[in-house]
């Protein structure tokens, strides 16, 4: 992988995660940590990145630099696999709260083929496609609109989520931790979690495998405050003694649509 490639994937994480850190994006990219912080240096020279202790966070300004675009490419298989194995959960009928995300995107397209549903989402980019299937009854939050990321948020959303009661929720996480459970980098995002987990009969999180492991700046929930957690098969080893029966891990080849 070239220099410039492998940054392109840092600031990708950077963008998708809030945070990265310097000991993981050496183990994931299979180069030392010399390397990675120079990767880091370059980030920061560039005003893409600001230096944290063992890591790095985005600057003021990333995300609305880099499109949404950018951020549903990464790691496309895991997301594609992780959303079909939670769509599979969902019967005709049921009633389903989609939290905002890329990966949750793809747990939308992945209902179509799903009759009578109702669903609810602050994702602007998941009302819009669902508004083209005839079969779902959409309703989509109010609030303030995090532009960069498409995403409804604030004490709106929240008193909006509070009227209903849903079979499900799919959740997004920005890390999962044993010990600190789901953790989110921005704080705004928090209240409309915690919400959606409230308004829901049962609740998966969705993360890809590198989420695993990680904590970020604030706390979501304990995982005993859900049902399910839904991951690629790169958190498959060892990690059942970590997080339990709770734990689903699928093959990317195998089980994507």
């Amino acid at each position: 992988m070239s220099a410039s490639t492998r940054r392109h994937e840092i600031l990708e994480r950077l963008v998708a995660d809030g945070y990265v850190e310097a000991k993981a994006l050496s183990r994931d990219l299979g180069v030392d940590a010399s390397t990675i912080r120079r990767d880091l240096d370059a980030l920061v020279r560039g005003g893409k990145a600001e230096r944290t202790h063992g890591g790095a966070r985005p600057v003021d300004g990333t995300h609305s630099e880099i499109p949404y675009a950018v951020k549903e490419n990464v790691r496309r298989a895991e997301k594609a696999a992780i959303a079909h194995e939670a769509a599979g959960l969902v019967r005709d009928g049921d009633s389903v709260i989609l939290d905002s995300g890329s990966t949750t995107y793809q747990v939308a397209t992945s209902l179509r083929h799903r009759s009578g549903l109702t669903v609810i989402t602050n994702d602007l980019r998941i009302g819009k496609y669902l508004a083209t299937l005839p079969d779902v009854r959409l309703l989509v939050a109010g609030g303030e609109l995090l532009g960069s990321v498409f995403t409804l948020v604030g004490e709106r959303t929240v008193e909006f989520l509070t009227d209903y009661s849903v079979d499900w929720t799919f959740l997004g996480a920005d890390a999962i931790d044993p010990d600190a459970g789901i953790t989110n980098s921005n704080t705004l995002e928090i209240p409309v979690k915690r919400a959606m987990i409230a308004a829901a009969a049962r609740t998966a999180v969705l993360a890809d495998s590198s989420k695993f492991g990680q904590r970020a700046l604030a706390r979501v929930a304990a995982l005993t405050e859900v049902d399910t957690i839904i991951t690629d098969s790169g958190a498959r080893t060892g990690e059942e003694d970590r997080y339990g029966t709770r734990l689903r891990c699928v093959d990317a080849d195998a089980d994507a649509p």
